[in-house]
């Protein structure tokens, strides 16, 4: 037991450390517009939570990067709304909300303002929920995956979903519904899977940060898969 209080001990310090030196960072208000998606997502964090950069900032900044590259490595699906105008405006109203609360002196957490989208092999209330098969190809979430739920406390906005293969059963993210994922390095090749649709969002920052789930190489076969590149 003492073992084990000694190891939690470290990692929370070790963490907490993390934090303060990036607490220490200059981050210029007046470029942060164009190098958002170039952050970190703790350095993304960092600069929402003190107000250096908005999260409509942000969403906008995230948002023009998806409708830019997605078409190319399609791994981000099931945006908020078909219509991409009208995606924009609601993603823009719950950053705007965002803000506001900031503003009031409401963090949330480390996800405050940020956008995300999670796994589609995941329940996100309100979102579709396909896992990649025709056979739900109308299934809208009820309710919030246990991990979902965690990150919306802490202030995710959620956008849409990440490519799957169908039913997470295979090396790499292709279904019926949706096609093909690209891998960062070349997208005429696989991202992997079956988190594949995550790890080619955040290699090719589309995402800030992404979730993935794991059971014979399903994040770890697209973290090797698809190396961040500058696009």
């Amino acid at each position: 037991m003492q073992r084990r209080r000694f190891i939690k001990t470290s990692l929370a310090l070790g963490v907490t450390s993390s934090l303060i030196g990036l607490s220490g960072c200059s981050l210029s208000a007046s470029s942060l517009s164009s190098e958002l998606t170039d952050f970190s997502a703790s350095e993304l964090s960092i600069a929402i939570r003190d107000k250096h950069a908005s999260c409509v900032q942000v969403m906008q900044a995230y948002l023009d990067r998806i409708h830019t590259y997605n078409p190319v490595y399609n791994a981000i699906i099931n945006l908020a709304d078909d219509d991409a105008r009208l995606n924009q405006a609601l993603a823009a109203d719950q950053a705007l909300a965002a803000d506001q609360a900031l503003a009031r002196g409401n963090y949330q957490g480390w996800m405050h303002g940020m956008p995300h989208a999670a796994k589609d092999l995941t329940e996100v209330a309100g979102l579709p929920y396909t896992s990649g098969s025709p056979m739900f190809a109308n299934r809208i979430g009820e309710n919030d995956s246990a991990s979902v739920a965690r990150m919306r406390e802490a202030g995710a906005i959620f956008i849409g979903k990440t490519n799957v293969p169908k039913f997470g059963l295979g090396s790499q993210s292709y279904n019926p519904l949706f096609g093909a994922c690209g891998s960062t390095y070349n997208p005429t090749l696989t991202s992997g899977g079956s988190s594949g649709g995550a790890g080619s969002g955040l290699g090719t920052r589309m995402l800030p940060v992404a979730d993935g789930s794991d059971m014979m190489g399903s994040l770890r076969n697209p973290g090797a898969y698809n190396k961040s590149r500058r696009l």
